[in-house]
């Protein structure tokens, strides 16, 4: 098993090329999921769990991973899939993960190996799909001469139905003096997690600023460089911008990249929020110019992100 991640070191190369990597599996099902190997720790096969009385209905126990106590997730279940026949031949591995600062396991069927692709061919989910589906995005392989389709797991949506996310601000973060002049702007969104998107929302307009959502990259993009086009200046219409590193279509690092290619636009505060490894997007961050980085879901450092671009806003005024 460890076979299958040993491409996951040189996946560093892939930032700004608007390129990622997908680790597919199934649920003990035709269909094939995905998700980012950025978040991808290590693949095992299925370890003896420790059962936890009155937890969530969708852990089903705790592994112990040298020593360290990870919950286990049995994503077929916490996507809406009827349970497994159960048979002994089914195949269980356990995917670990890192996602918002914590550590998880999901329990999947048969791990089959790592694609190299680029965002561009990474689709949102068809609409008819409905707002309740698991996904943030589909793609497509080819084998034995035919498309497949590959669902990509909205893993944020997965742990939020799990795990309480307080967007509660801390009254030692909240500078008071600050807003009426917070009142009435404006933040852009990007992230292509419904989830995601609404936990910031519900963070920053407590501080009364409006909220504009895109969905990925390429639509910010868009919606960016129209407001240029009509002779807008881009820092006139947001305070500042909010942006996921990995969306269909352009990701996060790329964005970033073209709006700092772009004088029209070049000085957009940008703040990077995802739930990818904290050190490694550190250094991406002063790779791509992104102002700052937040790993996902911290309400007060986003609040603080907002408060001190207005700070310096407001200084530059004076």
């Amino acid at each position: 098993m460890t076979g299958v991640l040993n491409t996951v070191d040189q996946r560093t190369n892939l930032v700004g090329e608007n390129r990622l990597e997908l680790l597919l599996f199934k649920l003990n099902s035709r269909q094939i999921f995905a998700i980012n190997v950025f978040k991808v720790k290590e693949v095992i096969k299925m370890p003896t769990l420790t059962k936890m009385p009155g937890s969530h209905n969708h852990i089903t126990g705790v592994a112990s991973l040298r020593g360290e106590p990870v919950p286990v997730i049995d994503l077929r279940r916490a996507i809406g899939f009827p349970p497994s026949r159960g048979h002994e031949e089914e195949e269980q591995n356990l995917i670990v993960t890192e996602y918002n600062r914590t550590t998880q396991g999901f329990l999947v069927g048969q791990v089959r190996n790592i694609i190299n692709t680029a965002w561009t061919e990474i689709q949102p989910p068809p609409k008819t799909a409905g707002r309740a589906n698991y996904l943030t995005a589909i793609t497509h392989i080819k084998e034995q001469e035919q498309i497949q389709i590959v669902e990509i797991i909205d893993v944020e949506k997965v742990l939020a139905e799990i795990i309480d996310y307080d967007v509660s601000i801390s009254e030692e973060v909240l500078d008071r003096e600050l807003l009426d002049n917070m009142h009435g702007r404006k933040v852009l969104i990007v992230d292509d997690s419904t989830t995601a998107r609404n936990q910031v929302k519900g963070t920053l307009s407590q501080l009364g600023l409006e909220i504009i959502e895109c969905r990925d990259g390429m639509e910010a993009h868009n919606l960016l460089k129209s407001w240029c086009d009509q002779g807008k200046k881009v820092t006139d219409e947001i305070l500042l911008m909010i942006t996921d590193a990995e969306m269909p279509e352009m990701d996060g690092y790329r964005l970033t990249y073209e709006i700092r290619n772009d004088a029209r636009m070049s000085d957009l505060y940008i703040t990077l929020n995802t739930s990818l490894s904290g050190s490694f997007n550190e250094a991406m961050v002063k790779k791509v110019g992104c102002d700052r980085f937040i790993s996902k879901f911290q309400p007060d450092l986003l609040v603080e992100v907002a408060q001190d671009r207005l700070r310096q806003l407001l200084s530059a005024t004076k």
